[in-house]
């Protein structure tokens, strides 16, 4: 990347100390994100959640969080109260996350919820927040964007909660937008419609896209740039397009279980795995 990276991180940790022993959830990770599209993916236990949630201060109490630098736009997001926590999270960096049913509140409508989000953040009318919530609900391509505002969590499918969660995330205008596992509870048709709408929003406003995954092919389709984390660790970065050419035997592994329509197969390879892998 030639342009000034919005998100900077260098030798970020996170570990939760238990009775008998500490878990080290991120050791060491050094990251940079501009206004692209990069993925991060691996396996489950990889790290890659505790990572976005590092970003936005969000991990629990519990969590060990240190880094040599964490800065965001020039701001050190880790040595910045949680008054500027505020200001920074859902109008300057925002996250969807996997299940819209957990995210968003059952007792309010859609509306209310999406123009809270942008009151929140934007010293405008009620009425003015109504009318950007139902052009973001057009935004994100609902077809009757009054209905659904009026309308509840329960009385939308999966993908329509998904998108009324997009739309609550990047109504404010972010530049950095995390989405952990945004698509995994989606059928395939479904992934490929927030795929779209993520897409727009990243290419229309400019934002820069941080997507966690574990399905490295939709990655792969999808992202500019991609990290591949294994134990806490990123072993491996390379651009979306030249994920062929990978050389690290983690990323080769992953490429290889990958079951393939055209390659028929009797068992699919178990990854071997190496110690040296864990060493920082």
């Amino acid at each position: 990347m030639t342009e000034t990276p919005l998100l900077e991180l260098v030798d970020l940790r996170v570990r939760y100390p238990g009775r008998h022993r500490t878990v080290e959830a991120v050791r060491g990770l050094d990251l940079t994100v501009g206004r692209e599209k990069l993925g991060i993916v691996g396996e489950s236990g990889s790290g890659k959640s505790s990572v976005g949630r590092a970003i936005l201060r969000l991990l629990p109490p519990t969590a060990v969080v240190t880094a040599g630098s964490m800065r965001f736009q020039g701001s050190d997001v880790l040595a910045a109260s949680e008054a500027e926590m505020r200001s920074i999270r859902g109008r300057r960096i925002t996250m969807v996350t996997q299940d819209p049913k957990f995210a968003l509140n059952p007792v309010m409508s859609i509306g209310a919820q999406i123009a809270e989000a942008y009151l929140a953040h934007r010293h405008v009318s009620p009425e003015e927040a109504r009318q950007r919530t139902l052009e973001m609900l057009q935004t994100v391509r609902f077809r009757d964007p009054e209905r659904v505002f009026a309308s509840y969590p329960h009385e939308l499918s999966g993908g329509m909660g998904q998108r009324a969660m997009i739309a609550m995330m990047v109504i404010a205008g972010p530049d950095l937008l995390i989405a952990d596992e945004p698509t995994s509870a989606l059928d395939a048709a479904i992934q490929m419609q927030i795929l779209a709408i993520l897409d727009d929003l990243v290419g229309q406003r400019g934002m820069g896209l941080v997507f966690i995954s574990h399905d490295i092919d939709l990655v792969a389709a999808f992202c500019d740039r991609i990290a591949v984390m294994y134990g806490g660790r990123i072993v491996e970065t390379c651009a979306a397009g030249a994920l062929h050419e990978a050389r690290h035997p983690y990323t080769r592994g992953l490429l290889a279980a990958i079951p393939r329509l055209e390659r028929a197969v009797e068992q699919l390879p178990v990854l071997a795995r190496d110690e040296s892998w864990l060493a920082p």
